[in-house]
């Protein structure tokens, strides 16, 4: 039974999820005290975290953060702040989705589901696979990447967005295969969220120093660039 800990102080909306995904075979961990979090996250080792924004004492960027370190589970927000910049600072900060209120269960469970598949089902990496181009070595079992000496750790979505970019290296993968590939739900996912996890993989490349790698074809997809590259 995978465990879900639900991180939510609206005492209503907590009830309603934990009942709806318990229906689902989850069992749902909620908060006992809000000062008291990452010790209570430690303490289940989660398969999953829902985790609002709006909190007590700290926000859900903060623990976002504080749960990267220790772990790499999947995070997915649930918020009212709809903005884009919100959504953006979450998937920067390593969440894996961001649902925003008010939303249907319906929604909240395939999101749900999809992390969990992803992460421990029948599409989780289970091999260690390596795929190198030009010195650049994505790792697919550590989630990880190399290039010249330096490493950078990557959430399973990037990783599983770069080994599609890297296989086709120099060709155009449209944004309908990323999503395809990405998010078997893609009918639930938010129009930017591609853009988002593009745009932290860019980010990641740029630590690295591998530049300007990932070229943007508008309204068709993205490309692996290999001659941005040195030999």
């Amino acid at each position: 039974m995978y465990q879900i800990f639900l991180i939510e102080d609206d005492e209503t909306l907590q009830e309603l999820i934990r009942d709806t995904l318990q229906k689902y075979g989850y069992r749902v961990h909620t908060v006992s005290s809000f000062q008291k979090i990452e010790e209570q996250f430690e303490r289940i080792r989660p398969d999953l975290v829902l985790l609002d924004i709006n909190l007590p004492y700290y926000d859900g960027f903060y623990f976002c953060r504080i749960f990267r370190r220790k772990s790499k589970v999947p995070v997915i927000f649930i918020s009212a702040r709809d903005e884009e910049t919100h959504q953006i600072m979450g998937m920067e900060m390593g969440a894996d989705d961001y649902i925003t209120k008010p939303f249907s269960t319906q929604i909240l469970t395939a999101k749900v589901n999809a992390a969990i598949r992803r992460c421990y089902g029948e599409y989780a990496v289970t091999e260690t696979k390596l795929i190198a181009i030009k010195g650049l070595e994505l790792i697919e079992s550590g989630f990880k990447m190399t290039y010249r000496g330096k490493m950078c750790e990557l959430s399973k979505n990037e990783c599983r967005l770069l080994k599609l970019l890297l296989s086709n290296a120099d060709k155009i993968v449209t944004r309908e295969e990323l999503l395809s590939q990405l998010w078997d739900d893609s009918a639930f996912v938010d129009d930017n969220t591609l853009t988002v996890n593009v745009t932290r993989v860019k980010n990641k490349l740029s630590e690295l120093g591998v530049e300007d790698a990932v070229k943007t074809k508008r309204g068709v997809g993205y490309l692996f660039d290999t001659s941005q590259m040195a030999e």
